[in-house]
C-alpha cells in the first residue's frame, strides 16, 4: 500500500510543468486527483494519464482566480471521491515589470492569482474540513489533511522587476502561518514550499524571439535571458535548475505522514540558493 492510499487531493494549475510533476506523484503514491489547469487540454490530458496508470483523477479546468471556481474545485472533491485530504496551491505565472512601469492590472493580476485564489479555495476548503475532523473527533480517530501553498524565493528575498509577484509570494507565507494557527484544531498541517529556478516553459532560455503564452486573452512574456540563468547556475550549490519532478518531491514531503508534526514552515526547494 502507497502512504497517500485513499487520500483525495486538489493541484491548482497541474496540468503543466511543475503542476503536473505534483499530481503524477501524488497519484503515483495512490492519492484521487482533482486537477486542473487553465486550459482545458492539458488539464484533461493529466486526468487521463493517472487513469491511464490505474489512479482515479477527474480534471476541472478553468482559471482559479474566477469567483465561482473554488466550489467548483472544491465540490469536485466531495461529490467525486467522497472526502478532501491534501490542497496544493501551485497555480500561478509571472509577469514582470520594474515598479515605475508596471500597471494596477499587472499588480492586481498577481495578487488575484497567487494570493486571492489560494485564499478562496481554502475558504472553500474550511466548512467540509471542519465537519469532517469534527466526525473523526467524535470517533476517537486523529485524521491528518495537508495544504502545501507554493511560495518562492522571490517572496523570501524579492526580485528585481516582481515587486507584484514578490508581494504575493511574501504574503502567501503569511496566509500560510495564520492558517497553521487556525486549523490545528482540525489537524491540518498547513505548510509552504518556495521554489528557487526550477526548470520549466517560464523559465526557458530566451532566443531571438521571446515566447509568450496566453492567460487570459492577455500574451505573456515568459523566459529569462541566457546570461541570467548562467549567472544563477553559479549561484545554486548544487550547481543546476531543478527538475518540475524534483519541485514535486518537495511538495510530497509535506504531503506525507511523515509531516504529521510539521507545520507552519517554508522549505526552500532551490538546490542551496539563498539571495
Amino acid at each position: 500500500m502507497t502512504k497517500l492510499t485513499g487520500k483525495v487531493a486538489l493541484v491548482t494549475g497541474s496540468g503543466r510543468g511543475i503542476g503536473r510533476a505534483i499530481a503524477l506523484k501524488l497519484a503515483s503514491e495512490g492519492a484521487k486527483v482533482v486537477v486542473n489547469d487553465l486550459d482545458a487540454a492539458p488539464g484533461d490530458a493529466v486526468a487521463a494519464e493517472i487513469v491511464a496508470a490505474g489512479g482515479q483523477a477527474v480534471a476541472v479546468n478553468g482559471s482559479v482566480s474566477e469567483a465561482g471556481f473554488p466550489d467548483r474545485f472544491v465540490g469536485a472533491a466531495m461529490e467525486r471521491f467522497g472526502g478532501l485530504d491534501i490542497v496544493v496551491n501551485n497555480a500561478g505565472y509571472t509577469w514582470d515589470a520594474t515598479i515605475q512601469k508596471m500597471t494596477d492590472e499587472q499588480f492586481q493580476a498577481m495578487l488575484d492569482v497567487h494570493l486571492v485564489a489560494p485564499f478562496r479555495i481554502l475558504r472553500a476548503a474550511a466548512e467540509p474540513i471542519r465537519i469532517m475532523a469534527k466526525k473523526e473527533a467524535e470517533e476517537g480517530r486523529e485524521v491528518f489533511r495537508k495544504v502545501v501553498n507554493i511560495s518562492s524565493i522571490a517572496g523570501l528575498y524579492g526580485n528585481a522587476g516582481q515587486a507584484s509577484y514578490s508581494a504575493a509570494k511574501a504574503s502567501l507565507i503569511g496566509l500560510t502561518r495564520t492558517l497553521c494557527k487556525e486549523w490545528g484544531r482540525y489537524k491540518v498541517n498547513v505548510n509552504c514550499v518556495a521554489f528557487g529556478l526550477i526548470n520549466t516553459r517560464l523559465t526557458q532560455p530566451i532566443e531571438k524571439q521571446q515566447k509568450t503564452i496566453d492567460v487570459a486573452g492577455r500574451d505573456i512574456k515568459v523566459g529569462v535571458q541566457p546570461q541570467m540563468l548562467e549567472a544563477m547556475g553559479r549561484m545554486i550549490p548544487l550547481g543546476r535548475g531543478g527538475t518540475p519532478e524534483e519541485a514535486a518531491d518537495s511538495v510530497y514531503l509535506f504531503c506525507s505522514p511523515e509531516s504529521n508534526y510539521i507545520s507552519g514552515q517554508v522549505v526552500v526547494c532551490g538546490g542551496g540558493l539563498i539571495l
